[in-house]
């Protein structure tokens, strides 16, 4: 066991290590980007499945353990009709036994505008949904955002208390390697 922990801390030293050596080459690029992500576990054509549930959860006031597979649409404007922009797909858990609100966020942000088809963002960390404005890392990327380090707000723009179904603005900051916009 001790071995295996020697091994984990030595790559994490030399992982974290070498990516400002990656990145000093002077091509760091800051993007900001603005859209709208709508989970849409409610209707007849749901964008986020639960897929998962532990057996305390029905009885959990927090619904501890409950798991949600999305393939969520990312928007221009607020209305789900308006321009796609790419999709968030992951999942996300209900993380907390005591405090309710406290979601795990494991997703890609898939891009399909002109701009940045193909690229994507990788978000993993907590997403606390009753506060106001909440902040999430962005800790990698591909395509034109290879090397991605940053951070999302995220403001709940509405939230439909009986489908379930929320629309949520992104404020997105990344920094990157290659080429990028403001």
């Amino acid at each position: 066991m001790l071995a295996i922990a020697k091994v984990i801390t030595l790559f994490l030293t030399f992982h974290l290590s070498i990516l400002p050596v990656i990145l000093a080459d002077g091509t760091k690029t800051q993007t900001n980007l603005h859209f709208y992500f709508h989970d849409l576990p409610g209707g007849s054509n749901p964008t986020a499945i639960r897929v998962a549930a532990a057996s305390v959860t029905s009885t959990s006031p927090t619904g501890f353990g409950a798991t949600v597979m999305m393939d969520d649409p990312l928007t221009a404007g607020p209305d789900v009709s308006s321009a796609l922009v790419g999709r968030a797909q992951g999942l996300y858990a209900l993380a907390s036994r005591d405090e309710g609100g406290h979601v795990l966020m494991a997703m890609n942000l898939v891009f399909m505008d002109q701009e940045n088809n193909g690229s994507t963002l990788a978000v993993l960390g907590r997403n606390n949904v009753f506060d106001p404005i909440r902040e999430m890392p962005v800790i990698g990327g591909s395509g034109k955002f290879r090397y991605a380090r940053g951070y999302i707000h995220a403001k709940t723009y509405t939230f439909d208390q009986t489908t379930g179904n929320a629309v949520v603005e992104y404020n997105v900051t990344v920094f990157h390697q290659g080429q990028g916009s403001a």
